[in-house]
């Protein structure tokens, strides 16, 4: 199940900042021993690829920290960090690592499972986070956004690499993001109906 772990966590990542686990997992198996991509996937630690992503994640850096800017970013993102995320799920779960050594063995012959799975991951993360933004955005006058920007990137970096080097700890961000997300659609509903409260109240007048 570690496999499920390291795969579930860095598209999780991906749903935060699509380019981060992709480069993480290119990074170390390109200069380290931590992780063996599996065949097939072997071309994310290709010198050009890791190149291509480091631009890549400093255009999405830029752009996620400026208000509307980071709004326009997360539409564009709806199909990039789902698509990271499958790739993520999909390299990431048949990869060895430190604390998996037959990986292939879980998903044999299926090996769709998994990028699909990374997808929805990905996608749900996503989906959360741009529903937040615009809310953080405009209680803050938008100086919120570079804040919670850089927190998110800096949590995208720390859950991949929690999710392959000791993949159990991905489960307490899972947890923590369950409640979280329960936490976020509470407080919007709850708004919501504030809003409608005090337009029914001004409409009496």
């Amino acid at each position: 199940m570690l496999e499920v772990l390291t795969g579930s966590g860095l598209a999780a990542s991906a749903g935060l900042n699509a380019y981060i686990p992709l480069l993480v997992m290119g990074l170390l198996a390109r200069y380290t021993d931590v992780i063996q991509l599996p065949n097939g996937w072997q071309w994310l630690g290709n010198g050009w690829v890791v190149a291509i992503l480091v631009v890549l994640l400093v255009v999405e850096f830029v752009a996620d920290k400026v208000p509307v800017v980071d709004h326009v970013n997360d539409v564009v993102q709806t199909v990039v960090r789902p698509t990271a995320g499958g790739l993520a799920f999909g390299a990431g779960a048949g990869s060895e690592t430190v604390t998996v050594a037959d990986p292939e063995s879980f998903f044999a012959g299926n090996e769709w499972v998994p990028v699909v799975v990374g997808v929805l991951i990905a996608l749900g993360v996503h989906l959360l986070k741009s529903a937040a933004r615009p809310l953080i955005n405009a209680t803050t006058a938008g100086v919120g956004a570079p804040v919670a920007s850089t927190a998110e990137d800096a949590t995208s970096v720390l859950v991949s690499l929690v999710a392959i080097l000791l993949p159990v700890l991905v489960l307490l961000f899972l947890v923590g993001l369950v409640f979280f997300a329960f936490w976020f659609v509470r407080r919007r509903a709850l708004r919501r109906r504030e809003r409608r409260a005090v337009r029914a109240g001004g409409a009496g007048r």
